[in-house]
């Protein structure tokens, strides 16, 4: 008689191996590696803009007491009475002249540097012998800082400076003095001083602007003016726009330039950022000063809110990602 064996029982499967998020815990390492740069900015941007908001609602309190006759101290809440009186009276007047000086400077100065920056930027781009070299000379008075700039072009605009040497005329121009003339010293210093940052900024756009386009506009028989307005200019619009927005929000906070080449106190050349320091150092009123800081931090973030939303600038190049997705 046959005998019977049973079978030994077959294994459960294996388990799968279990995966292993490897972002798991990613989150928390970005957090502590970021979290001493967020701690420098919150140092060095956010604290001292909440602390001139908190002033530009403060007075300090300056002379005697008319109750009681004792010597005041200390600062006074007055609301909005800083930002009142940078309309009306004597400062509104000066307030009101530096916000135009501030506003022509950035409109004259970045539109001529504009120009010149991409006149700049298709010299650069040129395959020529020596390109290194005028690369190198074209980029130098960008690396000068503006203080030190300013100094020399103070030096160059003397009464008996280069520039009157050049033009050579019966009364040498006072560049240097109140007027007309020291306004349009800033300008040229400005312009000399910052063009080939635009021209620096375009010649990267150029450098990715495939060959294959301007040899098949050639062999269609497009002039070069018309490559550089159909092909040139619209490929680098991007480019363009970044460093004219980067030039509008530098221009408007300007104050090293004027404060250097002309000196504070003048008409033609105080912008919004000298009569700040001038209230906050030389008068010690640092209410006021924190409300001309305040408004001119508004008045960047508006400019910049419309140069973004009306030519549309993709300032932090999300767009094309975007269009990836």
């Amino acid at each position: 008689m046959a005998t019977t064996v049973d079978a030994p029982p077959t294994p459960p499967p294996p388990a799968p191996p279990v995966k292993q998020d490897r972002r798991a815990g990613t989150g928390r390492l970005a957090a502590l590696l970021v979290s001493p740069t967020m701690l420098v900015l919150a140092l060095v941007v956010a604290y001292p803009i909440l602390a001139a908001f908190r002033l530009s609602f403060y007075r300090d309190n300056d002379g005697i007491d008319p109750e009681t006759g004792l010597v005041q101290s200390g600062e006074t809440f007055v609301g909005l009475d800083n930002f009142t009186d940078m309309f009306s009276g004597d400062a509104g007047e000066r307030f009101r002249n530096a916000l135009m000086n501030t506003t022509t400077f950035t409109v004259v100065a970045v539109s001529i540097e504009v120009v010149l920056g991409v006149l700049m930027a298709l010299v650069m781009h040129r395959a020529f012998k020596g390109r290194a070299l005028v690369r190198a000379a074209i980029l130098v008075p960008w690396a000068v800082p503006t203080a030190i700039a300013g100094l020399l072009w103070r030096w160059i605009f003397q009464a008996d400076g280069v520039v009157n040497k050049i033009l050579d005329l019966d009364e040498p121009v006072l560049w240097t003095t109140d007027g007309i003339q020291a306004w349009f010293a800033v300008i040229i210093a400005d312009t000399w001083k910052t063009a080939p940052f635009i021209g620096l900024l375009v010649l990267a756009g150029l450098q990715v602007i495939s060959n294959e386009v301007y040899e098949a506009a050639k062999l269609d028989g497009a002039s070069p003016w018309k490559t550089f307005w159909s092909i040139t200019l619209p490929l680098v619009k991007p480019t363009l726009l970044v460093a004219v927005l980067f030039r509008i929000l530098d221009t408007l906070r300007l104050f090293d330039l004027p404060f250097t080449l002309i000196g504070p106190g003048k008409d033609a050349t105080d912008t919004i950022t000298v009569i700040a320091y001038e209230e906050a150092v030389k008068f010690g009123k640092y209410g006021p000063a924190s409300a001309y800081s305040i408004f001119l931090f508004a008045y960047v973030a508006v400019v910049a809110f419309v140069f973004v939303k009306l030519l549309g600038a993709d300032v932090l190049g999300t767009r094309d990602g975007k269009k990836g997705r």
